[in-house]
């Protein structure tokens, strides 16, 4: 898009979320991230070149620490994913008492900013029940980041008096409008079955009338084209004798779209596969391929055990896990066609999640793994952003159109 916006990136991780911001011309004055091996990564891939990351100023340390005052008012966009084991199904959910909640930091750099926009991602655990109250302080404290907190006012506390000022309805000062939703990143043509949340925030001033971005793939669609119309088993060049025999759990889908095949297939874009994102790689067991392909060596020790099956090749991967789930990456395997099971080299899984072919993963096998399986999409970080910067583009030409009209 080349709209040349400024940016600060909170929790870069490996890059996931600023690499898909780049791509949409968000340029960040600023790149945050306190683990060692995820700075090596953008590092390397600085020292290679790498064109989406060659010109970031990259900082590690924490957040809390650094000095923010000089891009006050000047940055479009503040971005980031706060550390989510607080909030993720396989953590010990501790949430506002786990040390690594990074909320509150997050809405304090906010207010130290001013940006005109901000986009944070979290998993989606932090919408469960047991959370819901604190999801709604964290998206108010957001909402109005300089009603701060009081010396020795819990988070509770704090929360009623931001639903006060709320329901006051006479905000001054800096305070922004903010929406939250889970967005799967299937639905956005990523070859994995990825649900987190994403927290938006445009600044009072901006223009307003934004909304997500609607799915443009979908799996009733990736059903028609395998079982009905069998086109996506000729485009693999997949013989009749190597299919799979039937839909599975998916039968009752298939037998609703098939009835109603004069409808016509459904409008969006089929889910990308695992095979599909596999196109072109070869299989990590063969001799020097990790030589053609970074990151592409083969890890052995695969094993299937209860709640870490597997995900079959022809759907979206299940989602990429990043704990120490038994073994390290327990569920992220592939299930051949014989049924065997084997881990998803470095490359493969960074094809999950749609990192550039040329992106290198610094570290051990355990190590790239648990940078991916922490990371958002690339392509799904670049579909929000894109929207965020035709939003922002609009408000700034307005606010142009009423400066040169009241002259």
């Amino acid at each position: 898009m080349g709209v040349g916006m400024k940016s600060v990136e909170l929790f870069a991780g490996a890059g996931g979320l600023g690499l898909g911001l780049s791509m949409v011309g968000f340029h960040p004055e600023m790149v945050v991230e306190w683990d060692k091996w995820c700075c090596d990564t953008i590092n390397i891939n600085q020292e290679r070149g790498h064109p989406l990351v060659r010109d970031w100023r990259v900082i590690r340390g924490d957040v809390r620490d650094v000095g923010f005052e000089r891009l006050h008012g000047k940055v479009d966009l503040v971005s980031g994913g706060p550390p989510c084991q607080p909030f993720s199904l396989g953590g010990k959910h501790r949430a506002f008492d786990d040390e690594r909640d990074m909320w509150p930091a997050s809405a304090e750099i906010v207010r130290e900013l001013a940006p005109r926009a901000f986009l944070f991602e979290n998993v989606k655990g932090i919408t469960r029940a047991s959370f819901i109250n604190y999801f709604q302080y964290v998206q108010l404290r957001l909402s109005y980041p300089e009603v701060r907190p009081r010396k020795s006012e819990d988070w509770l506390d704090h929360l009623k008096r931001l639903e006060r000022h709320k329901t006051r309805g006479r905000h001054r000062g800096l305070w922004y409008r903010v929406i939250a939703r889970v967005l799967n990143a299937a639905d956005h043509g990523v070859p994995q079955r990825r649900e987190r949340v994403f927290i938006v925030g445009f600044r009072s001033d901006q223009k307003q009338g934004w909304s997500f971005p609607s799915p443009t793939h979908s799996l009733d669609r990736l059903l028609w084209d395998q079982w009905v119309t069998g086109e996506y088993w000729e485009r693999h060049r997949i013989s009749k004798r190597r299919r799979p025999d039937t839909p599975g759990r998916f039968g009752t889908r298939v037998r609703k779209l098939t009835r109603e095949r004069e409808l016509g297939p459904p409008t969006e874009k089929p889910w990308k596969t695992i095979r599909d994102a596999f196109r072109g790689l070869p299989d990590p067991r063969r001799k020097r391929v990790d030589v053609q392909f970074l990151n592409h060596g083969f890890q052995d020790g695969a094993r299937v055990y209860p709640g870490h099956s597997g995900s079959p090749m022809d759907l979206p991967a299940k989602t990429l896990k990043a704990g120490d789930h038994g073994v390290p990456g327990g569920e992220n395997m592939l299930i051949e066609l014989n049924g065997s099971v084997r881990y998803f080299s470095v490359r493969e899984s960074a094809r999950l999640q749609t990192f550039p072919d040329g992106y290198e993963l610094h570290g051990s096998w355990t190590e790239s793994m648990r940078q991916l399986g922490n990371a958002v999409p690339v392509r799904l970080a670049k579909v929000v952003g894109a929207s965020l910067a035709r939003q922002l583009i609009l408000s700034e030409s307005e606010i142009l159109s009423k400066e040169r009209a009241g002259r």
